[in-house]
């Protein structure tokens, strides 16, 4: 998708095109433009880098940092090896805000998961079970 020598087929672009039609004709979604679908797209598209950085015991900043080279590398690539394409800082900005947001979601994971499996500590359970007086 992202070092394709052309930007998108004509099939894609009219699917594109159709769903941000449907989505500016539901209440309050007007605003909605294919910049910005193509902006999310790019933003979910980096999520689960960071998230992956941080479950293989990197640090978040390294998810982050990992988001913003990949997505560097790929635009230089586009710069200088894809004449049709346009390399673009918006998606830069879009793809390392992915990859952060996936940095955040996999650290409230890990900390929702943290809690719970301390609530199933048998020092624990020993107060939760106990009855009451």
């Amino acid at each position: 998708m992202t070092l394709r020598p052309t930007i998108v087929g004509p099939e894609v672009e009219s699917l594109i095109w159709r769903l941000v039609r449907v989505l500016q004709s539901a209440p309050g979604l007007g605003w909605v433009t294919y910049d910005g679908v193509e902006f999310t797209a790019n933003v979910a598209m980096f999520m689960p880098l960071g998230g992956l950085i941080v479950a293989w015991r990197g640090r978040w900043w390294h998810g982050i940092l990992g988001g913003l080279i990949l997505s560097a590398g790929i635009e230089a690539w586009q710069l200088l090896f894809l004449p049709t394409r346009v390399a673009d800082v918006r998606d830069l900005v879009a793809n390392t805000l992915g990859a952060a947001v996936g940095v955040g979601m996999m650290l409230i994971f890990s900390r929702w998961r943290t809690r719970s499996q301390q609530a199933h500590n048998p020092r624990h359970r020993k107060v939760i079970d106990s009855p009451a007086q």
